[in-house]
């Protein structure tokens, strides 16, 4: 596979770029997302063989499950890969224990603070990122010494900023306040968006929806198909007052949605949502009551891929992304 032959930008840039595969000895500055339901061991392996870095997503894993991922995951790869980590569900010393047991060496952390475990992390010599969807908090967790951030748009799929903050909006300004390594995620599917992601400040990308629609990917096939389906404004953020979401527009959405129209009840949402609905929807394939979670980018996916043929196009269409800004 070829290498980021020609980046076609400033030699500053290019350097900037490298903090990322510098940071987690990866070949290109990829991060698949540790996406619930979709990231197993065999799309996690199958992007760090590639050149990415892989994620286990261990939110949608029982301990025992996340322990049994990780060890396959070390058979299917000699290539770093790493576990993404929910701070928001259950078990987490658990989880963190199976980490250090198993010797993972890079961990994403999201949806917490990132003060919660990262000294302990680094101690035991783990590379940390952490996800934001604010300038605001990408500040605390430079403070709260991550290695990286990953700046994520509300174009994103699953959980999500309140703020509603666009990718385009967001990284130019996070650049701005912190001087670790940034990683763009929320919209980004294509080789073009990532050249522009970086072209505003990023050091490499995480992209999950693109990554969704793969072979390799856990989900059930209905959702893979369906998410070929989509087209723009099949999705929408929802469910702020509980955490905010990105779904598919479908039955359980529109169900949802109509609870709105009798006021925001809290307790409603509550008991409407009720547990297990995203292992409904994306591994059993319950495309009509389970929650469907997937990004905006998903109008632009129109094929279930192989991991190696997404890097492939991401990698094209990165080289070929060239315009002339001369004015």
């Amino acid at each position: 596979m070829s290498s980021f032959i020609d980046f076609g930008i400033a030699q500053k840039q290019y350097n900037r770029m490298n903090r990322i595969t510098q940071l987690f000895g990866t070949k290109y500055p990829i991060v698949q997302g540790g996406m619930i339901w979709h990231s197993g061991w065999r799309l996690a392996s199958a992007v760090s063989n590639n050149g990415g870095l892989g994620l286990i997503g261990s939110a949608s894993m029982y301990p025992d499950v996340l322990r049994e991922n990780i060890r396959k995951c070390k058979e299917a790869t000699d290539k770093p890969f790493g576990v993404n980590v929910a701070l928001l569900y259950p078990n987490l010393e658990e989880i963190i224990n199976i980490i250090l047991e198993e010797g993972v060496k890079i961990v994403f952390t999201s949806a917490g603070n990132p003060k919660t475990y990262t000294e302990n992390l680094k101690k035991e010599g783990i590379k940390v990122a952490h996800v934001v969807s604010s300038v605001k908090f990408a500040v605390k967790s430079q403070e709260a010494g991550v290695d990286a951030v990953v700046a994520e748009g509300f174009e994103a799929g699953g959980h999500n900023g309140r703020d509603e903050t666009t990718t385009l909006c967001l990284i130019p300004n996070v650049r701005k306040h912190i001087d670790i390594p940034l990683i763009a995620a929320g919209g980004i599917g294509l080789g073009s968006q990532m050249r522009a992601a970086m072209t505003l400040g990023a050091d490499g990308v995480q992209i999950g929806s693109r990554f969704a629609a793969t072979i390799e990917a856990s989900s059930h096939d209905n959702f893979k198909n369906k998410i070929i389906e989509l087209k723009e404004g099949d999705t929408q953020l929802t469910l702020k007052e509980l955490a905010p979401v990105r779904l598919v527009k479908n039955k359980f959405f529109h169900d949802l949605e109509g609870l709105y129209e009798t006021g925001r009840n809290v307790e409603a949402l509550k008991e409407t949502l009720g547990r297990a609905r995203a292992k409904r929807g994306m591994f059993e394939g319950d495309l009509v009551e389970g929650e469907l979670e997937i990004g905006q980018v998903s109008a632009l996916i129109d094929e279930i891929l192989p991991v190696e043929k997404v890097f492939e196009n991401l990698i094209k269409e990165f080289n070929e992304a060239k315009i002339d800004l001369s004015l």
